[in-house]
């Protein structure tokens, strides 16, 4: 196990500059999850700290020691690939003990390490198998097996779960999650599903850009964005965002915006009394049928356990996540009501979270 520290990573290729001075760090054993829209330069970030990547300016550090002008196979990482890789014409064991034929190791060592990452990943019964006769999750756990028994101090995962179908997506996170508790190795994984950043990492990084918008727990990013950006980026269905003027209105603080239309604000908007700001309200924070601002019902989404309600109140478009099964439908007359307490203003114009 190692720390992974990133200092002002630059990354160019000739006059343009797709990573502008990125500093983060995964502690001892953490699992830190880079997530972000495509582009937003997460793959590149971490084909840099495996060194597919060279870095322009700034340093990598892994363990003690700077990696900048170490090889890939020097650096003591392993990396977990979107497309599995494996050598179609080697059974599991063979791809599993390849690296460590290579570093000729010694054969009961092999299959010692072999036969410990088989049992971890529920593997042992496939060993003599061919990738051709797997499932796309066997396939991805020789992957991982195949990463294991290098015993690496720092773990990559690039975007791994993204060729499998929604229900082995899930499956796969849980697994993953369990094998990083069990082995209590420093992991470092990308996505673009902000699901998976926030159902399996310790600490997320939310990319845009070439530049970090956010670092914090799943709960942290969640619950105090610390702009618009991560406020829609981290959330499903996203959050709402309504632009008006703080105003108050019988001692009541209100968003007033261009339509005429009142929405209520906490308290703690008071300091910003007549300035524009950009009100953030989750769709699980609204309610239908409550006292409040009419909207119309413009598409109904049953998903199982909640109902997502698209809406139109004038010409603001709101989406409402309702627990219970509403007897609505399409075109009908509603009220909607928010959780005051639960709102989040934004600066219009910088995007900035206003404290």
């Amino acid at each position: 196990m190692a720390k992974l520290t990133i200092r002002n990573a630059v990354k160019r290729y000739g006059a343009l500059e797709v990573l502008h001075g990125v500093s983060v760090a995964a502690e001892d054993g953490e699992f830190v999850v880079l997530v972000g829209p495509s582009g937003c330069g997460k793959s590149t970030l971490l084909r840099m700290i495996a060194g597919l990547e060279s870095i322009s300016d700034g340093e990598i550090e892994i363990g003690d020691g700077i990696v900048n002008d170490l090889e890939p196979n020097e650096r003591d990482i392993a990396m977990v690939f979107q497309s599995y890789a494996l050598y179609p014409h080697m059974s599991v064991r063979d791809n599993m003990a390849f690296s460590l034929k290579l570093a000729r190791r010694s054969r009961q060592e092999i299959e010692r390490k072999v036969n410990d990452a088989a049992s971890i990943l529920d593997l042992t019964t496939l060993l003599d198998r061919y990738p051709r006769q797997l499932s796309g999750g066997q396939r991805q756990r020789v992957a991982m097996g195949r990463a294991i028994v290098r015993d690496p101090s720092v773990f990559l995962f690039d975007e791994p779960l993204s060729n499998l179908d929604a229900k082995l997506r899930v499956q796969m996170r849980t697994e993953i999650k369990t094998l990083h508790q069990r082995l209590g190795t420093t992991m470092v994984y990308v996505t673009h599903d902000q699901m998976e950043a926030m159902t399996m990492a310790d600490r997320i990084v939310v990319m845009r850009a070439g530049h970090i918008e956010q670092v914090g727990s799943p709960l942290e990013i969640y619950d105090t964005p610390a702009n618009s950006f991560v406020a829609g980026f981290i959330g499903s269905p996203s959050m709402n965002f309504i632009d008006g003027r703080v105003v108050e209105r019988e001692g009541t603080l209100k968003l007033a915006t261009a339509e005429g239309i009142d929405w209520p604000l906490p308290e703690s908007a008071r300091p910003h009394i007549g300035q524009p700001v950009q009100l953030g309200i989750r769709p699980e924070h609204i309610t239908v049928g409550a006292d409040g601002v009419k909207a119309k019902v413009t598409i109904i989404e049953p998903t199982g356990s909640e109902t997502h309600l698209q809406l139109q109140a004038g010409s603001q478009p709101i989406v409402a996540a309702v627990r219970d099964r509403p007897s609505v439908s399409p075109g009908q007359s509603v009220t909607l009501g928010i959780d005051a307490r639960k709102a989040h203003l934004f600066d219009p114009a910088s995007g900035k979270r206003l404290h």
